[in-house]
């Protein structure tokens, strides 16, 4: 086993992509992540405004969107045009405030303010919406304030009447809508995995380009593989634990478990990474294939991963197709002890849901032993050490 070792070692040697993808392309890669979203925050997203009633009553609603941090109102002169704006990407939200609006709320009235956001931008569009009707709220309500009072109602009773009932919505897992401590870690760890997947199948299809395969059916194919197991592992452990500290040691992200438990779920879900690229290898044996067919299967991993979509909403095949990724399951465990301080157990217990990927041992098994006949005729393959 340790020649096979200095196999892998002299062959990392004279690979300068292999060598960047087990050294600085994962660490560029987590902290360009990090960097896009190092504002924790999004800030002055532009949302077009228009006045239809130019009131004091629209000039101060203006104000207080314009006061909000999140949203920078930029003026329209008609709903078409605003429209026509916000489906192009230059503005995620259209807010109309209606002709009349000061007379009908003055008189009694119901009027209705238009409020418009970008769907396609689905966390942008969930903010701005929460954002703008708190603020139009906050607004809205200065001005039934004045009225009340106006109307001689007692101070001491107008907040009674403006909201009888007073709610408090606390977020549990991110109170602060830190969009760091949100995106960033499913994203990382899906990043981690397309990396880990890349690592290994560049590896095996080494032995393509070199025309070594038949070498290692000679060796033995098993003893290769697991030395390419052992060799890779580590450094792909390494990255995710350099990954971990970087979020939860650094960068300070809150955390309610242990983060040591957080290691062999990890290790599992490489393993589970390395059993599909292994599969692919041996029924494609084609190193374009293989980089193709794993890269359409771990590339929307984050979407999968139900942080900002719930998978129970996904059609039936969008489950089945989450399913097959192992990050999938891994970022269960991950949630599990970071939001909600669960230890060892759980990882364990959710480990059961890795035992379906040992499926792919039968179709690696099955074309390596006819794969292994084409290269060495000469030999039965049955009484080759595979």
């Amino acid at each position: 086993m340790w020649q096979l070792l200095q196999r892998e070692f002299q062959a990392l040697q004279r690979d300068g992509w292999q060598l960047a993808l087990i050294s600085y392309v994962p660490l560029l890669g987590f902290l360009f992540l990090w960097w896009l979203f190092s504002a924790a925050l999004p800030r002055q997203l532009p949302v077009a405004l228009v006045d239809e009633d130019h009131s004091s009553v629209s000039r101060e609603l203006g104000r207080y969107i314009d006061a909000n941090s999140v949203t920078e109102p930029i003026a329209y002169t008609d709903l078409q045009a605003a429209v026509a704006a916000m489906r192009s990407g230059e503005v995620f939200a259209v807010v109309r405030l209606p002709y009349a609006l000061q007379h009908d709320l003055l008189t009694g009235h119901k009027p209705t303010i238009d409020l418009r956001y970008n769907g396609q931008f689905l966390l942008v569009g969930k903010l701005l919406s929460s954002q703008l009707q708190l603020t139009l709220a906050d607004g809205l309500q200065q001005l039934a304030r004045l009225k009340l009072l106006a109307a001689g109602v007692n101070p001491a009773q107008v907040a009674v009447r403006l909201t009888p009932v007073a709610t408090q919505n606390t977020a549990l897992f991110n109170r602060n809508m830190n969009y760091v401590g949100f995106l960033v870690p499913p994203m990382l760890i899906a990043l981690w995995q397309l990396v880990a997947m890349l690592c290994y199948a560049n590896s095996l299809s080494r032995e393509l380009r070199e025309q070594s395969l038949a070498d290692c059916y000679r060796l033995g194919l098993l003893r290769v593989l697991a030395a390419k197991w052992l060799f890779y592992t580590p450094l792909m452990l390494l990255h995710g634990m350099l990954l971990l500290v970087m979020m939860y040691g650094y960068l300070g992200l809150p955390i309610a478990g242990n983060l040591l438990w957080l290691l062999p779920a990890q290790l599992i879900m490489l393993l589970a990474v390395w059993l599909w690229v292994q599969a692919m290898f041996f029924v494609m044996a084609d190193s374009a294939r293989i980089i193709s067919m794993c890269s359409g299967l771990f590339a929307p991993a984050f979407a999968f991963m139900g942080i900002t979509f719930p998978t129970s909403n996904m059609p039936l095949v969008a489950q089945w197709w989450r399913a097959l990724i192992p990050s999938s399951h891994y970022i269960e465990t991950h949630i599990a002890l970071v939001s909600h301080g669960q230890g060892l157990l759980t990882v364990l217990q959710q480990s059961r849901s890795y035992l379906g990927f040992l499926l792919l041992l039968l179709p690696a098994w099955y074309f390596a032993r006819r794969y292994g006949r084409t290269l060495l005729p000469e030999r039965q393959t049955s009484g080759a050490p595979l």
